[in-house]
């Protein structure tokens, strides 16, 4: 497991004139598929006398093709919603989505420079981002004898464990939440800890 990624911060745009074309650059992120589509359509409100509303998308970590989208709107196959994904794909950058607003100046740029310039587009404002990273998270449901808790609680910080609750019952029971790509290192802690008389639940594998 991966320790995390970058992905946007906020939303951010940028713009640059071609050939008396206007293209508009707008990039927000994008956690999965629907919140992709929904930018995209307040995008498209925005700007609805627009020429052109291109877009790409990568609803997931940085050059996963598992789950992504793209269009041209209208432009010539190919010369601007491929373009713009590639420029995603190769970012470094994930859960993000990318709007090429075009309004035509009135002079084509033929298939070379419409890829040029939606490319070009996506890559001046990712110039211009801000990232935060994404940890993928675990929950876990611990078992263990009391002896063990306060030992527990003052060492399991060190895998970045919070304990969101515990149960007091014949035995403790709590549930951790850490960074995914602690998990193995932890669960090994904890089985050491309890003399391998804990009891380790992952509710999502199980």
């Amino acid at each position: 497991m991966t320790e995390g990624f970058p992905i946007p911060a906020a939303i951010v745009q940028s713009e640059q004139v071609i050939l008396r074309s206007r293209f508009i650059s707008s990039l927000a992120p994008a956690p999965d598929p629907a919140s992709a589509r929904a930018f995209i359509a307040e995008i498209k409100e925005l700007y609805d006398d627009a020429s052109h509303n291109c877009w790409a998308f990568v609803a997931g970590a940085p050059g996963s093709t598992a789950s992504v989208g793209c269009s041209d709107d209208g432009e010539p196959t190919g010369t601007a919603g491929q373009p713009m994904l590639k420029v995603l794909l190769h970012s470094g950058v994930g859960e993000i989505v990318a709007v090429v607003t075009r309004y035509f100046g009135g002079t084509k740029l033929g298939r070379g420079g419409l890829v040029r310039a939606y490319s070009g587009g996506v890559q001046a404002v990712l110039e211009t981002l801000d990232t935060v990273r994404k940890v993928e998270m675990v929950r876990l449901a611990l078992t263990l004898e009391y002896p063990m808790l306060d030992r527990f609680q003052r060492f399991s910080t060190r895998f970045e464990a919070q304990v969101e609750d515990t149960v007091y019952s014949d035995r403790a029971q709590v549930w951790a939440v850490l960074p995914a790509h602690r998990r193995e290192e932890f669960v090994r802690w904890f089985t050491d800890l309890t003399h391998g008389k804990g009891e380790v639940r992952d509710p999502l594998r199980d």
